[in-house]
Protein backbone atom coordinates (compact mmCIF):
# COMPACT_ATOMS: atom_id res chain seq x y z
CA UNK A 1 0.00 0.00 0.00
CA UNK A 2 1.72 3.64 -1.06
CA UNK A 3 1.55 5.77 1.74
CA UNK A 4 -0.09 8.59 1.87
CA UNK A 5 2.43 11.23 1.47
CA UNK A 6 3.19 9.73 -1.92
CA UNK A 7 -0.08 9.11 -2.42
CA UNK A 8 -0.82 12.86 -2.74
CA UNK A 9 3.02 13.51 -4.60
CA UNK A 10 0.97 13.27 -8.36
CA UNK A 11 -1.55 16.48 -7.89
CA UNK A 12 -1.23 18.76 -10.71
CA UNK A 13 -3.47 21.43 -9.76
CA UNK A 14 -3.06 21.32 -6.32
CA UNK A 15 -1.01 19.67 -3.33
CA UNK A 16 -1.79 18.13 0.04
CA UNK A 17 1.55 17.87 1.99
CA UNK A 18 1.66 16.28 5.17
CA UNK A 19 5.60 17.44 7.35
CA UNK A 20 5.73 18.22 10.93
CA UNK A 21 2.44 17.88 11.57
CA UNK A 22 0.95 20.76 9.51
CA UNK A 23 -1.16 20.22 6.36
CA UNK A 24 -1.34 22.46 3.16
CA UNK A 25 -3.68 22.58 0.24
CA UNK A 26 -3.68 24.85 -3.22
CA UNK A 27 -6.58 25.38 -5.09
CA UNK A 28 -7.34 27.32 -8.21
CA UNK A 29 -7.81 30.43 -6.19
CA UNK A 30 -6.06 30.48 -2.95
CA UNK A 31 -3.62 28.34 -0.88
CA UNK A 32 -5.25 27.28 2.49
CA UNK A 33 -3.45 26.55 5.75
CA UNK A 34 -4.46 23.64 7.55
CA UNK A 35 -5.49 25.81 10.46
CA UNK A 36 -8.14 27.94 7.88
CA UNK A 37 -11.28 26.13 7.89
CA UNK A 38 -13.29 29.16 6.90
CA UNK A 39 -14.82 27.40 4.24
CA UNK A 40 -17.13 24.25 4.34
CA UNK A 41 -17.76 24.19 0.56
CA UNK A 42 -15.18 21.63 -1.04
CA UNK A 43 -15.17 20.20 -4.71
CA UNK A 44 -12.87 17.12 -5.85
CA UNK A 45 -12.83 17.30 -9.59
CA UNK A 46 -11.68 14.14 -11.43
CA UNK A 47 -8.35 15.57 -13.37
CA UNK A 48 -9.83 13.97 -17.01
CA UNK A 49 -13.23 15.64 -16.84
CA UNK A 50 -12.97 17.47 -20.73
CA UNK A 51 -15.03 20.78 -20.59
CA UNK A 52 -18.09 19.51 -21.32
CA UNK A 53 -18.19 16.80 -18.90
CA UNK A 54 -17.11 19.23 -16.29
CA UNK A 55 -20.34 21.44 -17.11
CA UNK A 56 -22.35 18.16 -16.70
CA UNK A 57 -20.91 17.58 -12.94
CA UNK A 58 -21.68 21.44 -12.02
CA UNK A 59 -25.18 20.87 -13.72
CA UNK A 60 -26.00 17.68 -11.01
CA UNK A 61 -24.13 19.23 -8.28
CA UNK A 62 -26.90 21.90 -8.87
CA UNK A 63 -24.08 24.63 -9.39
CA UNK A 64 -22.81 26.77 -11.75
CA UNK A 65 -19.31 27.73 -12.79
CA UNK A 66 -19.87 31.60 -11.36
CA UNK A 67 -20.63 29.47 -8.17
CA UNK A 68 -17.41 27.81 -7.51
CA UNK A 69 -15.82 31.25 -6.31
CA UNK A 70 -17.86 29.84 -2.85
CA UNK A 71 -15.59 26.31 -2.92
CA UNK A 72 -12.25 25.31 -2.30
CA UNK A 73 -11.11 22.82 -5.31
CA UNK A 74 -8.82 20.10 -5.95
CA UNK A 75 -8.54 17.33 -8.12
CA UNK A 76 -7.87 13.29 -8.33
CA UNK A 77 -5.74 11.73 -11.08
CA UNK A 78 -6.00 8.74 -12.23
CA UNK A 79 -2.57 7.87 -11.42
CA UNK A 80 -3.25 8.23 -7.95
CA UNK A 81 -6.48 6.08 -7.93
CA UNK A 82 -4.49 3.68 -9.17
CA UNK A 83 -1.95 4.03 -6.52
CA UNK A 84 -4.17 4.07 -3.66
CA UNK A 85 -6.98 1.80 -4.64
CA UNK A 86 -4.63 -0.61 -6.98
CA UNK A 87 -4.55 -3.25 -3.92
CA UNK A 88 -8.78 -3.60 -4.21
CA UNK A 89 -9.52 -2.84 -7.48
CA UNK A 90 -8.74 -4.25 -10.66
CA UNK A 91 -7.48 -1.53 -13.08
CA UNK A 92 -10.18 -2.08 -15.07
CA UNK A 93 -12.48 -1.40 -12.81
CA UNK A 94 -10.87 2.05 -12.41
CA UNK A 95 -10.02 2.63 -15.65
CA UNK A 96 -8.07 5.32 -17.26
CA UNK A 97 -9.17 7.98 -16.62
CA UNK A 98 -10.39 9.73 -13.55
CA UNK A 99 -13.91 11.53 -13.98
CA UNK A 100 -15.84 11.44 -10.56
CA UNK A 101 -16.05 14.35 -8.43
CA UNK A 102 -17.35 14.87 -4.87
CA UNK A 103 -18.55 17.79 -3.59
CA UNK A 104 -18.51 17.89 0.35
CA UNK A 105 -20.21 20.47 2.41
CA UNK A 106 -20.16 20.59 6.21
CA UNK A 107 -23.37 20.59 7.77
CA UNK A 108 -24.82 21.15 11.50
CA UNK A 109 -23.36 19.24 14.88
CA UNK A 110 -25.45 16.09 14.85
CA UNK A 111 -26.95 16.09 10.99
CA UNK A 112 -24.87 13.06 10.38
CA UNK A 113 -23.41 11.83 7.39
CA UNK A 114 -26.03 11.96 4.43
CA UNK A 115 -24.35 10.78 1.00
CA UNK A 116 -26.34 10.86 -2.90
CA UNK A 117 -24.82 9.73 -5.97
CA UNK A 118 -25.39 10.04 -9.84
CA UNK A 119 -24.02 7.88 -12.61
CA UNK A 120 -22.28 5.87 -10.14
CA UNK A 121 -22.40 2.30 -10.75
CA UNK A 122 -19.61 0.63 -8.75
CA UNK A 123 -20.39 1.52 -5.12
CA UNK A 124 -24.12 3.01 -3.17
CA UNK A 125 -24.58 6.04 -1.17
CA UNK A 126 -24.90 3.77 1.60
CA UNK A 127 -21.65 1.97 0.74
CA UNK A 128 -19.65 5.38 0.76
CA UNK A 129 -21.49 6.31 4.21
CA UNK A 130 -20.14 3.54 5.63
CA UNK A 131 -16.72 3.83 4.55
CA UNK A 132 -17.00 7.51 5.43
CA UNK A 133 -18.03 6.94 8.85
CA UNK A 134 -15.06 4.61 9.23
CA UNK A 135 -12.63 7.38 8.23
CA UNK A 136 -14.27 9.28 10.75
CA UNK A 137 -16.44 12.02 8.91
CA UNK A 138 -18.79 13.45 10.45
CA UNK A 139 -21.77 15.69 9.83
CA UNK A 140 -21.55 16.76 6.24
CA UNK A 141 -23.68 16.34 2.91
CA UNK A 142 -21.57 14.52 0.33
CA UNK A 143 -22.62 14.54 -2.86
CA UNK A 144 -20.80 12.02 -5.86
CA UNK A 145 -20.96 12.37 -9.30
CA UNK A 146 -20.41 11.08 -12.69
CA UNK A 147 -20.64 13.25 -16.33
CA UNK A 148 -22.17 9.59 -17.36
CA UNK A 149 -22.08 5.92 -15.54
CA UNK A 150 -18.93 5.59 -14.26
CA UNK A 151 -17.83 3.18 -11.63
CA UNK A 152 -16.91 6.14 -9.03
CA UNK A 153 -13.59 4.90 -7.09
CA UNK A 154 -11.94 7.99 -6.89
CA UNK A 155 -14.95 9.66 -5.06
CA UNK A 156 -14.34 8.00 -1.59
CA UNK A 157 -10.55 9.18 -1.39
CA UNK A 158 -11.94 12.83 -3.15
CA UNK A 159 -14.34 12.76 0.02
CA UNK A 160 -11.73 11.90 2.37
CA UNK A 161 -9.02 14.57 1.03
CA UNK A 162 -11.99 17.34 0.99
CA UNK A 163 -13.10 16.47 4.73
CA UNK A 164 -9.59 16.81 5.65
CA UNK A 165 -8.27 19.97 4.35
CA UNK A 166 -12.33 21.25 5.27
CA UNK A 167 -12.04 20.33 8.75
CA UNK A 168 -8.02 20.41 9.36
CA UNK A 169 -8.43 16.89 10.50
CA UNK A 170 -5.36 14.92 9.37
CA UNK A 171 -6.93 11.21 8.19
CA UNK A 172 -4.00 9.23 8.01
CA UNK A 173 -2.97 6.88 5.28
CA UNK A 174 -4.20 3.62 7.62
CA UNK A 175 -7.48 5.11 7.97
CA UNK A 176 -8.21 5.92 4.36
CA UNK A 177 -6.39 2.20 3.57
CA UNK A 178 -9.30 1.09 5.68
CA UNK A 179 -11.74 2.91 4.98
CA UNK A 180 -10.84 1.95 1.05
CA UNK A 181 -11.30 -1.73 1.90
CA UNK A 182 -14.21 -1.66 4.03
CA UNK A 183 -15.78 0.51 0.65
CA UNK A 184 -14.11 -2.33 -1.77
CA UNK A 185 -15.06 -5.12 0.14
CA UNK A 186 -18.81 -3.92 0.76
CA UNK A 187 -19.41 -3.63 -2.96
CA UNK A 188 -18.08 -7.03 -3.32
CA UNK A 189 -20.45 -8.55 -1.14
CA UNK A 190 -23.03 -6.77 -2.74
CA UNK A 191 -22.10 -8.27 -5.64
CA UNK A 192 -22.08 -11.66 -4.85
CA UNK A 193 -25.40 -11.49 -2.50
CA UNK A 194 -27.13 -9.59 -5.74
CA UNK A 195 -28.24 -6.78 -2.85
CA UNK A 196 -26.87 -3.86 -2.28
CA UNK A 197 -29.31 -2.70 0.56
CA UNK A 198 -28.50 -5.91 2.78
CA UNK A 199 -24.74 -5.57 2.06
CA UNK A 200 -24.81 -2.47 3.40
CA UNK A 201 -27.18 -3.56 6.50
CA UNK A 202 -24.42 -6.34 7.31
CA UNK A 203 -21.55 -4.11 7.81
CA UNK A 204 -23.15 -1.30 9.58
CA UNK A 205 -24.66 -4.45 11.82
CA UNK A 206 -21.08 -5.76 12.12
CA UNK A 207 -19.83 -2.86 13.18
CA UNK A 208 -21.91 -2.26 15.87
CA UNK A 209 -21.54 -4.84 17.61
CA UNK A 210 -17.50 -5.19 16.92
CA UNK A 211 -17.16 -1.25 18.76
CA UNK A 212 -20.22 -1.74 21.31
CA UNK A 213 -18.38 -5.09 22.60
CA UNK A 214 -14.38 -3.62 22.31
CA UNK A 215 -14.16 -6.99 19.37
CA UNK A 216 -10.54 -6.47 18.29
CA UNK A 217 -9.90 -10.96 17.93
CA UNK A 218 -10.69 -12.56 14.84
CA UNK A 219 -13.01 -15.57 16.24
CA UNK A 220 -14.95 -12.74 18.08
CA UNK A 221 -15.46 -10.45 14.80
CA UNK A 222 -16.07 -13.88 13.04
CA UNK A 223 -18.77 -14.55 15.49
CA UNK A 224 -20.67 -11.15 15.06
CA UNK A 225 -20.62 -11.59 11.42
CA UNK A 226 -22.17 -14.53 11.35
CA UNK A 227 -24.59 -14.00 13.91
CA UNK A 228 -25.15 -10.95 11.95
CA UNK A 229 -25.68 -12.35 8.71
CA UNK A 230 -28.29 -14.83 10.62
CA UNK A 231 -30.27 -11.63 12.04
CA UNK A 232 -30.46 -10.37 8.61
CA UNK A 233 -31.28 -13.69 6.70
CA UNK A 234 -28.15 -13.56 5.11
CA UNK A 235 -26.30 -16.68 3.66
CA UNK A 236 -22.51 -16.22 3.41
CA UNK A 237 -20.11 -18.09 2.58
CA UNK A 238 -16.72 -19.31 4.27
CA UNK A 239 -14.96 -16.82 1.51
CA UNK A 240 -17.76 -14.37 2.58
CA UNK A 241 -17.14 -14.62 5.70
CA UNK A 242 -13.20 -14.87 6.13
CA UNK A 243 -13.34 -11.67 3.52
CA UNK A 244 -15.30 -9.53 5.99
CA UNK A 245 -12.94 -10.43 9.04
CA UNK A 246 -9.95 -9.43 7.61
CA UNK A 247 -11.81 -6.09 6.51
CA UNK A 248 -13.26 -5.98 9.99
CA UNK A 249 -9.88 -6.25 12.17
CA UNK A 250 -8.90 -3.33 10.59
CA UNK A 251 -11.81 -1.72 11.26
CA UNK A 252 -12.03 -2.40 14.85
CA UNK A 253 -9.08 -0.53 15.40
CA UNK A 254 -9.86 2.49 14.73
CA UNK A 255 -10.85 4.91 16.70
CA UNK A 256 -14.49 5.06 16.30
CA UNK A 257 -17.29 5.48 19.48
CA UNK A 258 -20.27 3.31 18.66
CA UNK A 259 -22.80 6.19 19.17
CA UNK A 260 -21.11 8.28 16.78
CA UNK A 261 -21.24 5.87 13.79
CA UNK A 262 -25.02 4.93 14.85
CA UNK A 263 -25.44 8.82 14.49
CA UNK A 264 -23.30 9.62 11.40
CA UNK A 265 -24.82 6.79 9.30
CA UNK A 266 -28.38 7.40 10.97
CA UNK A 267 -30.51 6.05 7.98
CA UNK A 268 -28.68 2.57 7.66
CA UNK A 269 -29.18 2.21 11.68
CA UNK A 270 -32.26 3.62 11.18
CA UNK A 271 -33.40 0.34 8.81
CA UNK A 272 -31.75 -2.49 11.26
CA UNK A 273 -33.91 -0.79 14.31
CA UNK A 274 -37.36 -0.68 11.61
CA UNK A 275 -36.62 -4.49 11.46
CA UNK A 276 -36.26 -5.10 14.88
CA UNK A 277 -32.17 -5.56 15.01
CA UNK A 278 -29.89 -3.41 17.48
CA UNK A 279 -27.11 -5.91 18.01
CA UNK A 280 -25.41 -3.87 20.54
CA UNK A 281 -28.53 -5.05 22.88
CA UNK A 282 -29.65 -7.95 21.78
CA UNK A 283 -33.49 -9.27 22.54
CA UNK A 284 -33.44 -13.07 22.51
CA UNK A 285 -37.00 -13.95 22.21
CA UNK A 286 -36.61 -11.14 18.84
CA UNK A 287 -33.70 -12.73 17.76
CA UNK A 288 -34.94 -16.61 18.10
CA UNK A 289 -37.96 -15.52 15.81
CA UNK A 290 -35.49 -14.28 12.96
CA UNK A 291 -33.14 -17.05 12.57
CA UNK A 292 -35.78 -20.12 13.75
CA UNK A 293 -35.70 -22.86 15.64
CA UNK A 294 -32.20 -23.36 15.87
CA UNK A 295 -31.23 -21.47 19.37
CA UNK A 296 -34.39 -22.77 20.22
CA UNK A 297 -33.24 -25.95 19.84
CA UNK A 298 -30.21 -25.53 21.10
CA UNK A 299 -31.23 -24.25 24.81
CA UNK A 300 -34.24 -26.75 25.12
CA UNK A 301 -31.37 -29.74 24.73
CA UNK A 302 -29.23 -27.98 27.34
CA UNK A 303 -32.88 -27.61 29.78
CA UNK A 304 -33.16 -31.78 29.14
CA UNK A 305 -29.74 -32.13 30.07
CA UNK A 306 -29.97 -30.66 33.47
CA UNK A 307 -33.72 -32.33 33.66
CA UNK A 308 -32.58 -35.21 32.93
CA UNK A 309 -29.60 -35.26 35.79
CA UNK A 310 -31.89 -34.02 37.90
CA UNK A 311 -34.73 -34.92 37.45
Amino acid sequence: MKKLKRWFCGLLAVSLLFAGGHTMTASADAVVDKEDTSFDRYIAFGQDLKASEKKKVLQLFGISESDLKDYKTIEITNQEEHDYLGDYISSSVIGKRALSSVMVVKTEKGSGVKVSTQNISYCTSGMYTNALVTAGLEDAQVTVVGPFSISGTSALVGAMKAYSVMTGKEISDKTMDTATDELVTTANLANTLGDTEKAEELIAAVKEKVFSDGTTSSTDIRDAIESSARSLDIDLSKDDVENLVDMMEKVSKEDVDVDSIKEQAGEIYDKLKDKGIDLANVDTEGLVEKVGDFFANIFQAIADFFSGLFG
